[in-house]
């Protein structure tokens, strides 16, 4: 063991230079020095904030008659939803604390703008007790007993 040397070292392998130092205007001025084949190209809007780029199907588009936009709750139930919720003497809000959503969700719900859920409507009708999607719209939950 005496004769181990520690001053010198060996390299096993020497890492490849990463691809950001390679892209540098030196590395490129080097590489065209010593010859080897250099490709440059712009990659296409670099530089612009453009995210999204109109399509050939605007115009397709633009001839649409339909007009595309979400369902919204039907009036009867955002009806029922509000007359529920008074009956049972809760306001807006203390009905959002109680299914776990903002109230401006009930709000929305009551108004006719909400998207419908399946699972808001679902809390909706467990904390009313009032029926709110299928066939029997509108009839009282019959809750089952706990067993």
């Amino acid at each position: 063991m005496s004769e181990s040397d520690w001053d010198t070292v060996t390299i096993l392998r020497k890492k490849a230079p990463k691809a950001a130092t390679l892209k540098t205007e030196s590395a490129i001025n080097k590489a065209r020095r010593q010859g080897i084949p250099v490709e440059t190209t712009q990659k296409f809007n670099a530089g612009t904030n453009k995210q999204h780029v109109a399509t050939k199907n605007t115009a397709k588009l633009d001839r649409e008659t339909d007009e595309l936009r979400h369902k919204t709750v039907a009036p009867s139930v955002a009806k029922l939803i509000m007359q529920g919720r008074q009956a049972k003497g809760l306001s807006q809000k203390d009905l959002a604390t109680q299914i776990c959503e903002k109230p401006q969700i009930v709000n929305d719900y009551e108004a006719g703008r909400g998207i419908p859920n399946n699972l808001i409507l679902g809390k909706i009708e467990r904390v009313i007790g009032i029926k709110l999607r299928g066939k029997e719209i509108g009839t009282p939950m019959v809750i089952p007993a706990k067993k």
